[in-house]
C-alpha cells in the first residue's frame, strides 16, 4: 500500500545577505526526521531552496507521492513554472540576466528527478505545526543556537504534520495601523535597519528615491514575518 511522504521546509536569514539557516521535516514509513543547517553568509531564498533540497535528498527513489509543504512562493513558482524557461534559455531570465541561485536550482531539479512531487504552499506563522517547527529550526541554526532534532516514530512526534491550514487569521492592515508599534523596519537599497521610533525611521526613508521599503512591526514575530516577506520579493 502506497503512503504519502510528507515534507515541510523553511529558510531564514538575518539580513539579506547575512547568517542564515534552514529547517526541514521528512515523514515516511511511520518515521519522522528533522533536519537543519546553516550558512554564515547567505540569503533567505538560498536557505529556502537548501531546505527543500536537503529534505528531498533523504528520500530514496520511490513510487509514493511526495508532498512538499513550504511557505516560499519563490521555490514553488521556480520549480513548477520558471525553471522550464530558464533551462530553455540556457539559464537566462526573460530579461537576459543570469538566473540567481542557479547552482541550487540545478540541484533541486536533479534531486526531484524521477519523483512524484506535489508542491503545496502553506502560510507562514499562522499556526501550521510543520511550518512553525521548521521556522524554529531554521532560526536556531541561523543564530547558532543548539537544538535537539527529532528522529523517531511519528507516534512520538509532538507536531501534527497532517495539518496544512492555519488557525490564525491575519488582520487587515487598517486594523494593524492603530496598534502600538514594537519597532519600525526599513529596507533602503538593500540595507535593512530597525528603529524603535517612527521619527528615526522616517528620517531614514524620507526623500530617498529608488528601492525603499518601511513598515511598522507589532511584535518580534511580526518582524520575522516582514523580513521573510521582503526577502522573497
Amino acid at each position: 500500500m502506497k503512503k504519502d511522504i510528507i515534507i515541510f521546509s523553511d529558510g531564514s536569514s538575518r539580513g539579506n545577505p547575512g547568517p542564515g539557516g534552514w529547517g526541514a521535516i521528512v515523514a515516511h514509513d511511520n518515521l519522522v526526521t528533522e533536519l537543519g543547517g546553516r550558512d554564515a553568509h547567505t540569503t533567505n531564498n538560498r536557505m529556502e531552496l537548501l531546505g527543500v533540497i536537503s529534505a528531498l535528498e533523504r528520500v530514496k527513489k520511490t513510487s509514493d507521492e511526495i508532498i512538499v509543504n513550504t511557505d516560499s512562493s519563490y521555490v514553488i513558482n521556480g520549480i513548477t513554472k520558471w525553471i522550464y524557461g530558464w533551462q530553455k534559455n540556457n539559464w537566462k531570465t526573460s530579461a537576459k540576466e543570469n538566473v540567481v541561485n542557479r547552482d541550487l536550482w540545478e540541484s533541486l531539479v536533479a534531486v526531484s528527478s524521477g519523483k512524484k512531487i506535489t508542491w503545496n504552499y502553506v502560510g507562514g506563522h499562522i499556526g501550521i505545526d510543520g511550518n512553525e517547527r521548521c521556522d524554529e529550526i531554521a532560526t536556531a541554526c541561523a543564530d547558532k543556537k543548539e537544538m535537539k532534532l527529532f528522529h523517531g516514530k511519528i507516534s512520538d512526534y509532538s507536531f501534527d504534520l497532517k495539518k496544512t491550514k492555519g488557525d490564525k487569521v491575519k488582520k487587515h492592515s487598517k486594523a494593524k495601523s492603530s496598534a502600538p508599534a514594537y519597532s519600525y523596519l526599513s529596507l533602503v537599497h538593500g540595507v535593512y535597519h530597525r528603529d524603535t521610533t517612527w521619527a528615526d525611521c522616517e528620517k531614514r526613508v524620507k526623500g530617498v528615491k529608488g528601492n525603499v521599503k518601511f513598515k511598522k512591526a507589532l511584535s518580534q514575530e511580526h518582524e520575522k514575518e516582514i523580513m521573510k516577506e521582503w526577502h522573497k520579493n
